[in-house]
């Protein structure tokens, strides 16, 4: 898909422009820490995030027979939260952002972060201004967005035809197949490269190349 051809951006927050992933570790560590589980280290987190993830807490070590599942993921969202002031965008996010305002691309943030404190951190950083829209979940459990995708379109009267929905992982190609629009992955967020290959989407190393490739 190029450049020409391309009208809408879905793009996805947590890892593919919100640098965050070594606050997630550190956050997941504390729980684990105080639960005497095996810490955390990212080549480990890398190889076993994903969604939904309550899967992910339970490859950790999580027993829910124990406790359920919501105490840990509102223990996480409290430790996350702690610390997401100070995590940056990734380098290249607002010259990319800025490049397709210019090029009159509509952009659309669509996260499974609770919306409230997506809207947050977007608007904290300066960039809103980028998005005709931002949409998180209506909670902090993190169990998917396609739901979230398939109502922004409908709200938004989206051409997917002319849409391209760019992530971090192989939630985001699920996603965009559910929804039935083209899929770019960037291979520096929450997912090892080598799981995102598997799509057999594109995957590239950063949003500056994301731009090379789709150029006419």
């Amino acid at each position: 898909m190029k450049l020409s051809e391309i009208s809408t951006i879905l793009w996805d927050w947590n890892g593919t422009l919100l640098n965050d992933m070594s606050l997630c570790i550190r956050s997941m560590n504390k729980l684990l820490k105080k639960r005497k589980l095996p810490l955390l280290c990212s080549d480990r987190y890398l190889e076993i995030f994903n969604f939904p993830v309550k899967d992910y807490y339970q490859k950790l070590g999580f027993d829910f027979t124990l406790e359920n599942f919501e105490i840990p993921a509102e223990e996480f969202i409290v430790h996350y939260n702690e610390g997401i002031s100070r995590v940056p965008l990734f380098d290249d996010v607002c010259n990319t952002l800025t490049f397709f305002n210019q090029k009159g691309i509509r952009q659309y943030i669509i996260s499974a972060m609770e919306h409230n404190a997506l809207l947050e951190s977007v608007e904290s950083r300066k960039i809103l201004l980028y998005f005709e829209k931002v949409s998180g979940i209506n909670d902090n459990l993190a169990y998917g967005k396609t739901d979230l995708a398939k109502k922004l379109i409908n709200d938004e009267a989206i051409d997917l035809s002319r849409s391209i929905f760019v992530g971090d992982t192989l939630h985001d190609a699920e996603v965009a197949k559910e929804i039935n629009v083209k899929n770019v992955l960037i291979s520096r967020g929450h997912q090892h490269r080598n799981r995102l290959i598997k799509t057999g989407n594109p995957v590239l190393n950063s949003l500056s190349e994301f731009i090379e490739y789709i150029k006419d």
